[in-house]
């Protein structure tokens, strides 16, 4: 009996190492995939100044150094990322730092 309990319990151990080993190469696949995606929408990103609102911006803008600092809304110095060309779509919105 007790080596019916070892071979099932040394077996079931190889399968779940085996399921798991598929399980994380399928893992890292789908992550490389995500990478590539939004290394993908990052270039089609653009900056776009004065739309802000307060709290709401992105990376380095004005007085602040990071996202979500900006304590005023529409902040000409504040950017947030849109898709490329929406930002002149936007009123008050421009490209470029005032």
């Amino acid at each position: 009996m007790a080596r019916f309990a070892t071979a099932a319990s040394t077996l079931s151990a190889a399968l779940g190492l085996v399921l798991g080993l598929q399980f994380a190469s399928a893992s890292a696949d789908e992550m490389k995939k995500d990478e590539m995606k939004s290394t993908a929408m990052a270039e089609k990103m653009e900056k776009c100044y004065g739309v802000n609102a307060a709290g709401k911006n992105d990376c380095a803008g004005g007085a602040n150094s990071c996202a979500g600092q900006s304590t005023k809304a529409r902040d000409p110095k504040a950017f947030v990322l849109l898709p490329a060309g929406a930002c002149s779509k936007i009123a008050g919105g421009k490209t470029t730092a005032s």
